[in-house]
């Protein structure tokens, strides 16, 4: 999606440690025109698929699933980082690493937003090494459900979680992916969108 990767050209700020800071679009202030295009673009690329559910983590990823939710006219189901008081007993989870905080989290969901024979669509707004997604895709093997598929707002291909998922067979489709990140400049791998 060239939109995306002139946004991020625009808008985003590298910093040390391959952080892509993206705040001022999508993930602490929101351009929601913006994520509104991006939600257009991912149920394109996924028409024709039978689609029961979105499927996300929060915080970051609520936006951009919302957003092809929205599209879709589906549900989203968002996995919580904590699990607070009111959340069933009764919940799917996962121990997902986050690469930006360097801290381990266990996600929840309670059972009775997934089920058995549903057909998830995965999307988050970075894919790096793939442990969100990971763990997402974990969730939803426990509730018997498939995943459809993964989309993402912007991958760092150079962290090789996308490439790995896609050795596995899973259809990752992602809206920018940067094959090269540094201080000074971000590669951006050949997309036909």
């Amino acid at each position: 999606m060239k939109a995306m990767e002139e946004k991020i050209r625009k808008e985003g700020k590298v910093f040390p440690g391959h952080i892509l800071k993206v705040g001022s679009f999508l993930n602490h202030q929101l351009d929601a025109d913006f994520l509104m295009e991006v939600g257009r673009e991912i149920a394109d690329l996924y028409k024709g698929e039978k689609i029961d559910k979105i499927v996300t983590i929060e915080t970051s990823g609520v936006a951009v699933g919302f957003a092809v939710a929205a599209v879709l006219h589906l549900p989203v189901v968002y996995a919580k980082k904590h699990r607070s008081s009111n959340l069933s007993p009764d919940l799917y989870s996962a121990v997902v690493h986050s690469y930006t905080h360097n801290t381990d989290y266990t996600v929840y969901i309670s059972k009775e937003y997934l089920h058995e024979g549903e057909r998830i669509l995965i999307v988050d707004d970075f894919l790096a090494v793939g442990n969100a997604l990971n763990g997402l895709m974990d969730i939803v093997g426990q509730a018997k459900a498939e995943t459809v598929g993964i989309a993402t707002a912007i991958e760092k291909g150079f962290q090789g979680g996308g490439d790995a998922l896609r050795a596995k067979g899973i259809r990752v489709e992602s809206m920018a992916i940067i094959d090269e990140m540094s201080d000074t400049e971000l590669v951006f791998r050949p997309q036909d969108r």
